[in-house]
C-alpha cells in the first residue's frame, strides 16, 4: 500500500469514528435523515484531496500540510453546507461549526499518526533491479525524489553484457549489487522482492527465461518505462523506447467518450463562468483603467491535430510587449503591469478562455495550447512533441497540476513527459481528477504552474 493511500485510509477511519459523536454533541437528529451523516465527511475528503493533502510534497512536510488543514477544513464545511442546502436541509451554525473542528482535529490526529507509522518505516518496498547502469541510475534518482514510496530497499543483479556498472550506483554503500548470477528467482526470494524492475542499458543476453520463472512464481515483473509510467505518472522522455510506447496500453479514444467530454467541457465552462462573471468584470475594468489599452488578448495558439485558433485572455502586459517578436514569458517578466500580475496570480486572466472551452477551440482539460512559432522549435528538440496535439489543448492540465512554472527547454521537456502520459491515459475520470487539483493551484500557486 502506497503511503498516500494508507493516509487517506487513516483519515477515513478518523472521520469515521468523531462524526457520529460530534452530530451528536451539535444536537443534530441525524438518525431521521441521513444526509448530513454522509455529506460533511465525504466533501471533507474529497477536499483534502483537492487541494493536495495526498500529494507527495504534503506527506512529506508534515508541517506544511498541518498549516494548510484548517484553510482546507473550511472550504469543505462551506462545500458540505452548499450541498445540503441544495437538497432542503437547513443550513445549521452550530453543526458547521463542530464539522471544523472535528475535521480539523481527525485531520491533525491522522496525520500524527501516520508520521508515526513513517518512523518505524512502514511504508517500504523492496525492488530488485535488473541492470546496474545509466538506465538503472536514472530509475533511483527518480524513485528517490518522485517515487509513491518514501523509502526502497534496492538490490540490483547485473551482467557484465549489460555495460558498465554506473559509479554513482557503486559508490552508494547502500545499493547491493549482485554481480553474474544466474538464479535470479532464488535471489528475488532471499532479498523479498516486492518486484522486479527490468532497467538494462543492454538487453543483449538478458536471460529472459529466467524472468519468466520469476513471474510464474508470483513476482511482479515490469519493464522501466512501465514501472516509471505507474510510479510518477509520467513518461520518461530521456530513455523512451519507441517500441514501448507503441505497444504499451493507452491511447485510446471513441467516440462516445468525446461526446462526454464535449458534454463536460460545456456543463463545467458555465458552472464556472456565470458565478465568476461579477468578478471578471471588475477585472476587465481594471485592465482598462491601468493603461486604457485593450482589455483582451488574443493569440495564436495551437490544439489538436495541429489546428491554430485564438486563444482569448484579459491582457496582462503592457501594450505592444512583443514588438521585437515572440517572446516565452518567464516567472518575474517585466512587462507585466501591476493589474495583470494580481490577475495571474489569481488565474482570473485565464477566464475568458471558458469561452474558447464553449467554441469548441479547447477543452477543460488538456494539455496547455502553445504558439506556433515555440512549437516548430520545440518539435525539433523534443522527440514526440506533436503527440501532445493528439487531443484538445486544455485550460489546465496533468503538467499544470504537477510541475512548477518553467520557461526553459528542460522545463518544456519535463511537461511534455506529463502531457504524454495524459494523452496516453486519458479518460473522463482523469479529466475530474485533474479538476479538482487544479482548485490547489489556484489556492496555493506556488505548487503549480500557470
Amino acid at each position: 500500500m502506497t503511503p498516500a493511500w494508507a493516509l487517506f485510509l487513516i483519515d477515513l477511519l478518523s472521520v469515521s469514528a468523531g462524526w457520529p459523536s460530534t452530530l451528536w454533541i451539535a444536537g443534530a437528529d441525524w438518525r431521521h435523515d441521513w444526509f448530513p451523516l454522509l455529506a460533511f465527511p465525504l466533501t471533507d475528503l474529497v477536499c483534502f484531496y483537492a487541494l493536495g493533502l495526498y500529494r507527495r510534497d504534503s506527506i512529506a512536510d508534515i508541517s506544511d500540510a498541518l498549516e494548510r488543514v484548517p484553510v482546507i477544513v473550511v472550504i469543505a464545511v462551506a462545500g458540505a453546507s452548499l450541498v445540503a442546502a441544495a437538497f432542503g436541509w437547513p443550513f445549521s451554525l452550530s453543526l458547521s461549526i463542530a464539522g471544523v473542528v472535528c475535521f480539523t482535529v481527525s485531520a491533525v490526529l491522522a496525520r500524527l499518526i501516520f508520521k508515526a507509522l513513517r518512523r518505524h518505516s512502514v511504508f517500504r518496498t523492496r525492488l530488485l533491479i535488473i541492470g546496474a547502469g545509466k538506465r538503472a541510475w536514472d530509475l533511483v534518482w527518480i524513485l528517490r525524489t518522485q517515487g509513491r514510496f518514501w523509502q526502497y530497499d534496492l538490490t540490483f543483479v547485473h551482467e557484465d553484457s549489460f555495460g558498465a556498472i554506473d559509479e554513482r550506483l557503486a559508490a552508494d554503500s547502500s545499493n547491493r549489487i549482485i554481480v553474474a548470477s544466474s538464479n535470479l528467482l532464488k535471489i528475488a526470494s532471499r532479498v523479498r522482492a516486492d518486484e522486479i524492475v527490468v532497467a538494462p542499458d543492454d538487453r543483449r543476453g538478458m536471460a529472459l527465461e529466467s524472468l519468466i520463472t520469476c513471474r510464474a512464481a508470483g513476482y511482479p515483473v515490469s519493464e522501466y518505462a512501465s514501472f516509471l509510467e505507474k510510479e510518477v505518472c509520467r513518461i520518461d522522455i530521456k530513455r523512451l523506447d519507441l517500441a514501448w510506447l507503441l505497444y504499451s496500453e493507452g491511447f485510446r479514444t471513441g467516440r462516445l467518450t468525446a461526446a462526454f467530454k464535449r458534454l463536460f467541457d460545456i456543463a463545467g465552462s458555465l458552472a464556472i463562468l456565470i458565478p465568476v462573471s461579477p468578478f471578471l468584470l471588475l477585472a476587465m475594468a481594471a485592465v482598462w483603467l491601468g493603461d486604457r489599452g485593450p482589455v483582451f488578448y488574443r493569440q495564436e495558439r495551437v490544439t489538436r491535430r495541429g489546428r491554430n485558433f485564438r486563444i482569448l485572455k484579459l491582457r496582462t502586459m503592457r501594450v505592444n510587449a512583443e514588438s521585437g517578436g515572440a517572446v516565452w514569458a518567464a516567472a518575474k517578466d517585466s512587462r507585466i503591469t501591476p493589474v495583470g500580475e494580481f490577475l495571474r496570480r489569481s488565474r482570473l486572466d485565464e477566464v475568458p478562455q471558458l469561452l474558447n472551452v464553449l467554441w469548441g477551440d479547447m477543452s477543460l482539460v488538456g494539455p496547455r495550447p502553445e504558439r506556433p512559432e515555440f512549437i516548430e522549435d520545440l518539435a525539433k528538440m523534443l522527440p514526440l512533441y506533436h503527440e501532445r496535439h493528439a487531443v484538445k489543448a486544455g485550460l489546465t492540465g496533468w503538467a499544470q497540476v504537477n510541475y512548477p512554472y518553467g520557461a526553459s527547454l528542460d522545463d518544456a521537456r519535463s511537461k511534455l513527459s506529463y502531457d504524454l502520459y495524459y494523452v496516453k491515459n486519458y479518460s473522463l475520470f482523469f479529466d475530474l481528477r485533474i479538476v479538482m487539483q487544479t482548485l490547489r493551484v489556484v489556492l496555493w500557486p506556488g505548487s503549480g504552474v500557470r
